[in-house]
C-alpha cells in the first residue's frame, strides 16, 4: 500500500509517500513542493496541481491522507493553506485516489501518542518509526511523513495480511 501524505500549504506543500505496513514501513519518495510568492496565486495553484499530478501518476497511491486546516491566526496564510489543499485533494480524487483528512491533533497523537507533541517531536518518531538516520528536513517533509503514518496506524490491516 502507497500512502501520500500532505503537509498543505501554498508556498511550501510537503509530501511524503510512504509503502507497507508496521515494521516494514518505509519511505519511497519525500520533499517539498514550493512555488513562488511573486507569482500570482492561480498561477501558484496550477504549479501545485501539476505537481501533485505527477506524484500521483509516478507512485499511484491508494490513499491520499492530508492535514486538516484547522485554524491560523493569519487570514491570508490560512486562505493560501485551504487553497492548496482544495487542488490537492480535488487533483487526488479525480484519479479514483481516497481521501482522508486528520487534524494536527490525531497525526500527534497517532505518531507520538501526546495530542500536544512539538513538532521536533514528531520529527523525531517519524524518524524512529521510518528507521531515518536523520530527521526529514524542513518539517514541512516530516508533518506529511507524519500524516501518511497517521493513516497507516488508524486503517485496518488489508484482509490478506488479517488472516
Amino acid at each position: 500500500m502507497f500512502v501520500l501524505g500532505i503537509d498543505p500549504g501554498l508556498s511550501r506543500c510537503g509530501y511524503s509517500i510512504l509503502s507497507g505496513r508496521g515494521a516494514s514501513t518505509r519511505a519511497v519518495a519525500a520533499g517539498v513542493i514550493t512555488t513562488e510568492p511573486h507569482e500570482p496565486v492561480p498561477q501558484r495553484l496550477v504549479a501545485l496541481q501539476q505537481e501533485i499530478r505527477r506524484l500521483l501518476d509516478e507512485f499511484a497511491p491508494s490513499v491520499l491522507a492530508i492535514e486538516r486546516v484547522l485554524f491560523q491566526i493569519n487570514v491570508r496564510t490560512a486562505m493560501g493553506v485551504g487553497q492548496a489543499a482544495g487542488v490537492v485533494m480535488a487533483e487526488a480524487a479525480a484519479t479514483g485516489c481516497e481521501v482522508v483528512e486528520y487534524s494536527p491533533n490525531q497525526v500527534k497523537q497517532a505518531v507520538c501518542g501526546d495530542g500536544a507533541a512539538t513538532k521536533q517531536q514528531v520529527g523525531e518518531m517519524v524518524r524512529m518509526l521510518l528507521g531515518l538516520s536523520e530527521q526529514l528536513r524542513p518539517a514541512d517533509v516530516s508533518d506529511a511523513a507524519a500524516v501518511a503514518l497517521c493513516h497507516m496506524a488508524q486503517s485496518p490491516a488489508p484482509a490478506v495480511a488479517r488472516r
